[in-house]
């Protein structure tokens, strides 16, 4: 597919007065099927499925003019950021071979999240996926057509950050070959949304900050210490069976099957962490606090709540939309003692990458 891309990148010279604006938000999203460790270029090692959210999102705009040459002036929430311009100008400088017209352009980009960038949500998700449809909506523009390949969005996302590639399709998106999906692919990820059964398709995540400090270690460090775990091939056989079954329960309304899924993927993802050479724990003494009462509460009360975790300590609580008045209540009189500042951000399954009207 990124042959065939190749093959389709815009190649002529722009037209004098090429110039103009395009702006589009993008969520992040929480995997429940967990992708760690990597192969070859930006390629997992197993298939991972994610909800989308709606609430935590990415909004970037870029102001784009014809030039003799390519230049780059970022911005994170109106304020220069050299890191994040380090990184999206090395990405973009990276793929000039699939979009040779950056060498024409002067890039004016402003970018900024809907939710605090020290609350512990993975940014580069959003982020990336978002940079990636304004790229793909100025090649649009240049070749004269409207449409953009949300295919080849999720492909350069993914070049981007791993977990961007999931971020522009709506409700749930697959990623990674398997068996149970005729389409699913390595390079890009594969909408889920007419798979999963309705009363997954409103599922709220309410995100317990329980630590907002960086993490001790990053998690392209943690995917690379997997080329050495002792139990990655286990974990990468394991991960592919946890994905059929997941996709079964998602397909049937099997809620039972899947929150024992997704709080066992969750607890893997944090046991390989303990295993890697060297070893490092991200989750928090409060992270267990709080397991400990959800299914404490979930043995008392009934309520199909589950929990994961990203790839640091904050807990994301899911459960369907019918029971949120119960589970809000529930975090805000016992939860909120184990979050930073009594911090929790509620979020719901979301939409994917959309065009907005942004407002500095």
């Amino acid at each position: 597919m990124e042959e065939l891309w190749f093959k389709e990148a815009f190649r002529g010279e722009l037209p004098d007065g090429f110039h103009g604006g395009t702006s589009w938000q993008s969520p992040s999203n929480i995997a429940l099927v967990k992708y760690w460790g990597k192969k070859g270029k930006q390629l997992p090692q197993n298939p991972s499925i994610s909800f989308t959210l709606k609430n935590c999102r990415t909004e970037t705009a870029v102001f784009y003019e014809k030039s003799d040459h390519f230049g780059l002036d970022f911005s994170f929430e109106g304020k220069p950021h050299p890191a994040f311009q380090s990184k999206v100008e090395q990405f973009l400088l990276d793929q000039r071979a699939f979009f040779p017209f950056l060498d024409q352009l002067e890039l004016r980009i402003q970018s900024r999240n809907t939710f605090p960038h020290s609350s512990g949500i993975a940014s580069s998700a959003s982020s990336m996926s978002a940079l990636v449809m304004c790229l793909l909506d100025i090649e649009s523009m240049a070749k004269g057509v409207s449409d953009i390949d949300l295919r080849k969005a999720s492909c350069f996302s993914r070049l981007a950050s791993g977990s961007a590639c999931r971020s522009v399709f709506p409700k749930m998106a697959l990623w990674g070959v398997t068996e149970a999906v005729n389409e699913s692919s390595d390079e890009y990820a594969v909408s889920l949304e007419q798979e999963i059964a309705p009363v997954f398709a409103d599922f709220r995540d309410s995100i317990l900050i329980v630590n907002e400090a960086p993490k001790e270690v990053s998690s392209r460090a943690g995917h690379a210490l997997m080329d050495k775990n002792p139990y990655a091939a286990t974990r990468y056989a394991v991960a592919k069976q946890n994905t059929a079954t997941l996709l079964e329960a998602l397909r049937t309304g099997d809620i039972e099957a899947f929150i024992r899924i997704t709080e066992s993927e969750a607890m893997q993802l944090h046991a390989l962490m303990m295993c890697s050479d060297p070893s490092y724990i991200l989750i928090k003494p409060n992270t267990l606090n709080i397991i400990e009462s959800l299914r404490v509460f979930r043995e008392e009360m009934g309520i199909p709540l589950c929990f994961t975790l990203d790839a640091g300590p904050n807990v994301h609580i899911l459960y369907p939309m019918q029971y949120a008045e119960m589970v809000e209540r529930f975090i805000m009189d016992e939860l909120e003692t184990y979050c930073v500042g009594g911090q929790w951000i509620q979020d719901q399954v979301g939409e994917g990458a959309s065009r907005f009207q942004y407002r500095p």
